[in-house]
């Protein structure tokens, strides 16, 4: 029995791919006039041919999922590679014209950057507070405004995380929260931290902070701290390291599973201690208050091909915007502006604060 083998991929052309040539802006995106690559908008099947502004054409030579990049040019070894105008990685081998480029062509190496600090800085006109947009959030006895009135439950170690989401679906599936029409629920706020590690240590530390800076927070009115008794978190050197305060006065209400009766004991106590939580959670209404109140914080998420492209400057905008309304934009995830963060030193006010940014960039390269 004969094989008929198929003449049209013999050609280079598969099975599906247009049979003349396609607009270029049609089906992929330049992002920078510099950059010598596009990306597909859909997925582009060998053999396409793409007819560019100009005239030429470009044949695409291996499947380009969608998202990913098509290379316009030939690069040579080690040449870099431009996307969004900047440099992105370099060639680890030579990729000619209608490849695909990605991880099996494209490496990190070393970058030297003209950080050029303060370069683009242009002073922000902040509105004045009269003439700033308003909306409607929870104004706390420090001042701060949240977006949310919680009330919460966070686990000291992971050992007692279970118990925090017990308390927390306990709300979740009870109707208590009828009468408290102001709180926005009940949140259990677990982890997987806080045994193992060595007392004082900076580790522990760098948790303890966390852990406070979950609850002492605008969006929480106030909270519980669930316990197992035998964790190197001990709750006592946290709230003494962290100055954590109970909202009402006081220490933090704490439950500790070995010395409360066990976990079912520790639950029904939680959820108790919680009910006493939620008048004066509920005592806080919306008010309306200016934009300059609101603080974001801005972090990569789960990132894909086109996060560069679309959400990212998207929210870009959004915090000049908020900027210039008097709001507060914070960046939680530095190592995401791993070779763009000259892009940020230009854009800083003072030799200072750029500075402060290539510090963390730099103690990140030594860590890693």
């Amino acid at each position: 029995m004969s094989t008929k083998l198929p003449t049209a991929g013999l050609a280079g052309i598969s099975p599906g791919a247009p049979k003349g040539p396609v607009p270029i802006n049609d089906v992929t995106v330049r992002l920078h006039p510099a950059d010598r690559l596009v990306i597909a908008k859909t997925t582009l099947l060998p053999g396409t041919v793409l007819k560019q502004d100009d005239g030429s054409e470009v044949r695409v030579r291996q499947l380009i999922p969608q998202g990913h990049k098509l290379a316009l040019s030939a690069f040579s070894e080690g040449e870099t590679i431009h996307k969004y105008g900047q440099i992105i990685g370099f060639a680890t081998q030579a990729i000619d014209i209608g490849q695909h480029i990605h991880s099996h062509n494209l490496a990190v190496g070393e970058l030297h950057l003209d950080y050029a600090i303060g370069s683009t800085y242009q002073p922000v006109e902040v509105l004045p507070v009269e003439k700033q947009r308003t909306w409607m959030g929870y104004r706390r006895p420090d001042g701060r405004v949240g977006t949310r009135n919680y009330v919460a439950v966070i686990a000291s170690v992971n050992c007692s995380s279970s118990a925090t989401s017990a308390v927390a679906d306990y709300f979740r599936f009870s109707d208590d929260l009828a009468q408290f029409p102001n709180v926005d629920g009940v949140i259990a706020l677990p982890h997987k931290g806080g045994c193992g590690a060595h007392v004082g240590s900076t580790y522990l530390h760098i948790l303890q902070r966390t852990l406070a800076g979950i609850v002492d927070h605008p969006n929480v009115a106030g909270y519980v701290m669930l316990s197992l008794g035998c964790e190197g978190n001990q709750p006592d050197d946290m709230i003494e390291f962290t100055g954590l305060e109970d909202p009402r006065g006081g220490k933090p209400k704490v439950i500790t599973i070995q010395q409360d009766g066990g976990y079912l004991k520790t639950v029904e106590a939680g959820i108790q201690a919680v009910k006493d939580l939620l008048p004066y959670a509920n005592s806080f209404e919306r008010e309306e208050v200016p934009a300059s109140e609101l603080v974001v914080a801005l972090q990569c998420g789960g990132s894909d091909g086109w996060s560069g492209v679309t959400a990212n400057p998207g929210l870009g905008k959004a915090v000049d915007i908020l900027v210039e309304q008097g709001g507060t934009a914070a960046l939680g995830e530095t190592t995401e502006v791993y070779g763009g963060e000259h892009l940020l030193t230009q854009r800083a006010k003072s030799q200072e604060v750029g500075q402060k940014l290539l510090d963390m960039i730099h103690w990140w390269e030594d860590y890693t």
